[in-house]
């Protein structure tokens, strides 16, 4: 919850998005999209993922994620965000097309910067 408290104040200071969602767990955030999968004014563009989750981890949440897929009316893309620099975890969210790139914790503000220029995203 420090580094989560940390990364959006981080995004806040310097404005780098107009609409900060943050969910405790895996399980919760899937709560809130599955009623507005279909919104696309109402989705992310992107989210900021992390493997270290409790009730449902980051794994979990790609999972059932990727199921519906199917129903989104927008492309969201997802940046696996962990401490972990196992490969084994790397290869893993690669496995998923949904997850653009991995970013090893700390997240800077020039990858964030980085991230938000490749998505063509208004900083």
């Amino acid at each position: 919850s420090i580094y989560v408290f940390g990364l959006k104040k981080m995004i806040e200071m310097h404005n780098l998005c107009k609409n900060i969602l943050v969910f405790k767990n895996g399980e919760e955030a899937l709560k809130y999209f599955k009623p507005i999968i279909t919104l696309s004014d109402a989705m992310p563009d992107v989210i900021l993922l992390d493997i270290n989750m409790p009730v449902l981890d980051g794994w979990g949440f790609l999972e059932e994620f990727t199921k519906l897929k199917p129903k989104m009316s927008k492309k969201v893309t997802i940046y696996m965000v962990s401490s972990s620099i196992h490969d084994s975890d790397i290869e893993r969210a690669r496995s998923f097309s949904e997850v653009k790139d991995y970013i090893v914790k700390p997240v800077k503000m020039d990858d964030l910067r980085k991230l938000l220029q490749e998505e063509n995203l208004p900083e």
